[in-house]
């Protein structure tokens, strides 16, 4: 559904030490997401459900803050982006490919920035 907040990311310089404090810490369990040659982590609860990212800060992921950054699905990418603009916004980062749809990072007039996606049509 378009607004929702549906998936939380954690991109950081070394992923594999924050997989392991998360594990400790909060109990979740680390799945390895292959990203060629390293892996990100999908962390899940206790019953199985993924419930976050840590990712590595490389390729598509170079240059992203260390801060946890939400995905919020729109039903259309451009016209959110126009919108962004229009209410004082800035496209951090414009977009790519997400699962076959398109994402970007938008910051909003304080400059708290989150992550913006369109799903792929079915």
């Amino acid at each position: 559904m378009s607004g929702n907040i549906e998936w939380i990311d954690l991109t950081v310089d070394d992923a594999d030490t924050v997989r392991d404090f998360y594990t400790a810490v909060a109990g979740w369990r680390p799945e390895p997401v292959a990203m060629g040659e390293y892996s990100d982590y999908s962390m899940c609860g206790p019953d199985g459900t993924p419930l976050a990212g840590v990712c590595h800060a490389r390729g598509a992921n170079a240059g992203i803050p260390p801060q946890w950054m939400i995905y919020v699905p729109v039903a259309d990418l451009e016209a959110a982006m126009a919108a962004c603009r229009e209410h004082g916004g800035r496209i951090v980062r414009e977009p790519t490919s997400l699962m076959g749809g398109r994402m970007c990072i938008m910051a909003d007039p304080a400059g708290a920035a989150a992550a913006y996606y369109e799903k792929a049509p079915e």
